[in-house]
């Protein structure tokens, strides 16, 4: 089995299992996240873990694989790379954090992956890369997005034109990851954000992270609209009327 899902009762852990070709993608992880992002509906379930079996998070595509792909037509090659995308929109979708736990490092399609979580715990040492233009061939999975968004310029064209790898540490000290801890802590601190996820407002955590994912891509009059109805709604729900109420009562608010 190269995926699998682990339901931990107010979250879901994905696994990675393709140890032996370092996490290199294939269907059954697309599968996984796809399930993943279905189930993640459930008003139980308060976050998603992103996270891999062997020693490396995700190799990225496999070579082979576009090899073959070369006796396509250029549509059957796009309607390929679709496939991909439509993985990372299912989780810029979802409706609850994505917590990557990467573990020795993400290469390609699997930085995309990385990348594209909210939160990202990152092993100590471990390597970000975006080697395309050693085959000839184009960052895809969102990376030049993310990066875009994470990342000052320069060091975008020194990961995608030089294919430069870059470590947890300078991307933690850029702000473009969450924590970057010693390797076996790497799960022990996912986990521990989801926690705090799970302690949080289900609707509210929901409603702030379509907010900010939707930030990068409108104009700030119609991010103003989009937090203004956002508002509109919390201010009317259970949550607002528990979390305001612990707030005044000064006691911790209990968030079913």
């Amino acid at each position: 089995m190269t995926a699998r899902i682990e339901d931990a009762g107010d979250r879901l852990i994905i696994w990675n299992g393709n140890a032996a070709r370092r996490g290199a993608l294939g269907p059954e992880l697309y599968a996984a996240i796809r399930t993943a992002m279905e189930q993640a509906v459930h008003p139980r379930i308060r976050a998603i873990i992103l996270t891999s079996d062997g020693d490396f998070f995700c190799a990225g595509g496999d070579l082979n694989v576009l090899i073959e792909r070369r006796s396509l037509s250029e549509a059957e090659r796009r309607a390929k790379v679709d496939d991909l995308h439509d993985l990372i929109r299912a989780m810029r979708e979802s409706p609850v954090p994505i917590i990557g736990a990467i573990k020795g490092g993400a290469a390609g399609a699997g930085a995309s992956l990385a990348l594209a979580c909210d939160l990202i715990v990152a092993e100590a040492g471990a390597k970000f890369t975006a080697a395309y233009v050693k085959a000839g061939l184009v960052p895809d999975a969102g990376l030049t997005a993310s990066l875009a968004r994470l990342v000052p310029r320069t060091l975008a064209m020194e990961m995608c034109i030089l294919a430069r790898p870059v470590t947890s540490e300078r991307l933690l000290a850029l702000g473009a990851i969450t924590d970057c801890v010693a390797g076996p802590d790497v799960l022990t601190r996912a986990h521990q954000l989801a926690d705090e996820v799970a302690r949080g407002p289900r609707d509210a955590i929901g409603a702030i992270r379509s907010l900010v994912a939707s930030a990068y891509d409108q104009t700030e009059a119609v991010q103003l609209d989009l937090e203004r109805d956002a508002m509109a709604r919390a201010a009317g729900g259970a949550e607002s009327a528990e979390g305001i109420a612990a707030f005044l009562e000064k006691r911790p608010a209990r968030f079913d």
